[in-house]
């Protein structure tokens, strides 16, 4: 599932390319793809309108209409949009097609169909959008928050991490990442966690998402940004996904393990488990 480094990187290849576009219709494959409002309606209040801004919150792509209405996406596992000439040959996973006056499209697209699409004049009408937690890039994201966060908590950090009611736009990769960095094993709990760990973790989850944004994100499987171009974070990732192979640091192999369901990548010497 794309997180916050690759969703703002398709962000920041769709700006400079739709904002100012006109809409002039829309094609619709893959019904499923629409989660409100009704089939109709949504063509209606899109077609004739003028794309003004593309942004992010969490992992949603949010894109600001003329008429006060926000077309809000959430890719989930394989989803992708892509800026193209309409002359280019439909993919087999392009389902929803915005035709613009210039004869270009804005496609989206989503291999196993779990991408989700919303147009709302309320953004509180657009899935859990804004249930999410604070932005681990924003000024308003200071230790001082992050210790006022982890205070009352007392679950294990991989799935607290992961939860984004807790932090906006952090996945599993990383997660692994962000606790590698900071010494932190993916099963300790967040009660057992010292002031300088604390302090650590904060800026490693700044750390890993700024680089993440640097290298236009991690391709591992299916991610793309709009323009078609794969990530390069997957030759920087330090434990994600290395399961075996030796620790950059200390040469132990790295190990995977399940919390809450979820893999969990880390080095069992610079990541002891302390309960």
């Amino acid at each position: 599932m794309p997180e916050l480094p690759e969703v703002q990187t398709v962000v920041d290849t769709l700006k400079p390319n739709i904002i100012d576009k006109k809409i002039e219709a829309v094609e619709v494959i893959e019904e499923k793809l629409v989660e409100k409002p009704r089939l109709e309606e949504f063509k209606d209040l899109l077609v004739g309108q003028i794309i003004t801004n593309v942004k992010r919150r969490g992992k949603y792509i949010i894109i600001e209409l003329d008429n006060s209405y926000y077309l809000v996406s959430h890719l989930r596992m394989t989803g992708r949009f892509s800026y193209v000439d309409d002359g280019q040959e439909i993919g087999d996973y392009d389902y929803i097609l915005f035709k613009f006056s210039d004869n270009e499209e804005l496609r989206l697209g989503s291999k196993r169909k779990f991408t989700r699409t919303y147009l709302v004049d309320d953004l509180a009408d657009a899935g859990s959008l804004t249930d999410l937690g604070p932005e681990p890039l924003s000024e308003e994201f200071t230790l001082d928050m992050f210790k006022e966060l982890i205070a009352p908590r007392r679950g294990r950090m991989k799935p607290l991490l992961l939860n984004q009611k807790f932090i906006a736009g952090l996945g599993s990769i990383y997660v692994d990442e962000s606790l590698f960095i900071s010494g932190i094993h993916p099963m300790r709990t967040a009660d057992t966690l010292t002031e300088e760990e604390i302090t650590k973790l904060h800026g490693a989850i700044r750390q890993v998402l700024a680089e993440g944004i640097e290298h236009r994100g991690t391709t591992k499987w299916d991610y793309v940004d709009a323009s078609g171009q794969a990530g390069s974070y997957q030759d920087e990732l330090r434990v994600y996904d290395r399961e075996e192979e030796e620790c950059f640091e200390c040469g132990t192999k790295i190990q995977r393990t399940k919390v809450g369901g979820r893999s969990a990548y880390f080095c069992p010497q610079c990541q002891p488990l302390e309960e």
